[in-house]
């Protein structure tokens, strides 16, 4: 048998001892904390190579499951399998996705109102110049209203913030013009919720940004109920 003929065969067979063990552990054979059974009598008992089981256990580690720790062994981390943001966010609905962009949000546009600089300031004005310019195409202005909005994120200077936001928003494209062509949105109350964001933010007042934010984002939830 060749290398990659090997190859293709361990794959599946480590994904499903990644399996295996997770059922286990859901099952409650090791409780939250506790150490698995050492490499040589877990492999033995679930049928399988230690390459096999090293690779099942990479994995699961990956996902959050497993931590493996030098010279003690490894250890169960949580109970369910984190899955990846593109499966998570194939698989969610929108408005999943605007209820934690809320959350998400609201709290950057509060620590904006608190971090901003002066930089950052501008860059949120001249970002919401370019999402009020009038005669842009349903695709530039939902480009344009993201780089509004991912501006306010990274003006929070909370990377963990940026990152889940930048996450979100190409599930939301797609829909955003869909539903734009369908119900456009009234360009001066829209223009104006940017607008007050942004006055809050440049006051320095984090209880009324976040309140903008929220008001802005719930309006857009509704849309979509």
């Amino acid at each position: 048998m060749n290398s990659a003929v090997a190859q293709v065969r361990r794959h599946p067979l480590a994904a499903q001892t990644a399996q295996l063990l997770l059922s286990r552990i859901r099952d409650g054979e090791w409780p939250l904390g506790h150490r698995l059974p050492g490499e040589t009598t877990l492999a033995a008992q679930l049928g399988v190579g230690r390459s096999t089981l090293r690779e099942a256990i990479r994995e699961l580690s990956g996902r959050g499951v497993l931590d493996s720790r030098q010279g003690a062994g490894v250890f169960v981390t949580a109970l369910e399998a984190n899955e990846d943001w593109d499966t998570l966010l194939r698989r969610t609905t929108i408005v999943a996705v605007i209820e934690a962009r809320i959350a998400i949000e609201a709290e950057a546009a509060a620590l904006a109102a608190v971090r901003r600089t002066p930089a950052d300031l501008r860059a949120i004005r001249r970002a919401l110049v370019a999402r009020g310019i009038t005669g842009l195409s349903i695709p530039d202005h939902v480009d344009a209203d993201a780089a509004f909005h991912r501006t306010v994120v990274t003006a929070a200077h909370n990377d963990v913030l940026t990152q889940l936001f930048d996450a979100f928003l190409p599930r939301l494209r797609l829909a955003m013009i869909d539903m734009l062509k369908i119900r456009p949105v009234p360009d001066t109350a829209d223009h104006d919720a940017h607008r007050e964001l942004t006055d809050a933010i440049a006051d320095r007042d984090p209880v009324a940004a976040a309140a903008a934010s929220r008001s802005h984002l719930s309006w857009l939830k509704e849309s979509y109920t």
